[in-house]
């Protein structure tokens, strides 16, 4: 098999995600390779187990042409990671999609991205301001990013859609279990002034934990994450705390202090997230930001924040300072749970007090 189609045939196999998908790509270094290993060589590569291998072994040319046949009668495109007009900031992020379904376009301009994401149970204001903010991002040539959701992401593929403006929509499924089924035909409007896209293969349902791996597409294609409205437990911080591991700026739209919905982009606020009053703020900040050439902004640190330490983050920064930290690492190292260390982890990246790269966490010098 031809190498678009060796990485379409392990996206279609369960359990293979990007990450198992890249580290069988540093192990055999060519996908032909991995279609052609032997069993007892796929075990050896990291992370895979012998059903894993097994299917990987079963995998015939015949598969692939089976569900490009089916996506081309959709009307969908299937790009790969080795394809040039793959999306260029997506392909910057630790574990890139080694495959995206694609109905409609995705085009250069689409490098000028930023991310609204927020609550699905939001309160009209931050349907207003999702929508206010898409409309207007989307006159100053930015492409919307969200993820097809009822609440704040539907509100601000609607915005983008009126102002004219380009808007990508990020699934959680595949194409034949488009998700929320009542979102159908404003997927079909995002498919003619944008793209919907997903990495998941055709048949794949929306399943609960398919969701938090789409965010980091929604934020691994932007420039930025605008965080309109959510609470303490919206999956909107998860993107936030994806974003800032690659990279990317955040920002926050302040809600009621008295508000549920809320809590969540308040608190990022206070932790160091770029308030947002007005669309200008982040115009200005995309404009600074872009206005040196691509080598100058490499070398301009990034001003870390003068934030107070938590006994906690001091903790985790003193151990960081050291040297870089696995996620799997710090938890042994400093006893705290996972999702509590998650919390503080995004805390210390907001306050620009660490960075993460490959895996690994890395203390990061005041600028």
């Amino acid at each position: 098999m031809e190498v678009r189609e060796v990485l379409v045939g392990l996206n279609l196999i369960e359990g293979i995600g990007s990450r198992r998908v890249k580290k069988l790509l540093e192990f055999f270094g060519k996908p032909q390779e991995i279609a052609q290993a032997s069993c007892e060589r796929l075990y050896q590569a990291a992370g895979i187990n012998r059903k894993t291998a097994q299917a990987i072994r079963s995998l015939r040319p015949r598969d692939v042409e089976g569900e490009c046949r089916q996506a081309a009668r959709r009307g969908l495109r299937i790009m790969t990671l080795v394809d040039e007009d793959y999306p260029a900031l997506l392909k910057t992020i630790y574990d890139p999609p080694a495959v995206l379904y694609v109905k409609g376009s995705l085009n250069a301009e689409d490098e000028r991205a930023l991310a609204l994401v927020g609550s699905r149970r939001a309160s009209f204001y931050g349907r207003r301001q999702a929508g206010q903010f898409a409309g207007a991002l989307s006159r100053y040539g930015f492409t919307i990013v969200s993820g097809l959701a009822r609440g704040i992401d539907c509100c601000a593929h609607r915005g983008a859609l009126a102002s004219g403006g380009r808007t990508i929509a990020v699934m959680g499924s595949g194409f034949l279990h488009l998700y929320p089924a009542e979102h159908r035909e404003l997927a079909e409007q995002i498919s003619r002034q944008g793209a919907v896209i997903t990495e998941y293969p055709l048949h794949t349902k929306p399943l609960p934990y398919y969701f938090p791996r789409r965010n980091r597409i929604i934020s691994g294609l932007s420039w930025g994450v605008l965080v309109v409205e959510a609470a303490r437990t919206s999956g909107a911080l998860i993107t936030a705390d994806t974003a800032l591991e690659q990279g990317r700026e955040v920002f926050a739209i302040p809600g009621k202090i008295d508000s549920a919905t809320s809590d969540g982009t308040n608190a990022l606020i206070r932790q160091g997230a770029r308030i947002v009053l007005c669309v200008e703020d982040i115009v200005e900040e995309f404009d600074g930001v872009h206005s040196c050439s691509q080598e100058q902004s490499v070398n301009v640190p990034r001003q870390r924040r003068q934030a107070a330490l938590s006994p906690e983050e001091s903790r985790l920064e003193e151990l960081l300072r050291q040297e870089p930290h696995a996620m799997d690492e710090l938890v042994e190292a400093s006893g705290m749970g996972c999702a509590e260390l998650s919390g503080i982890l995004l805390q210390l990246q907001l306050k620009k007090c660490l960075t993460y790269k490959k895996g690994l966490y890395f203390y990061e010098k005041n600028g």
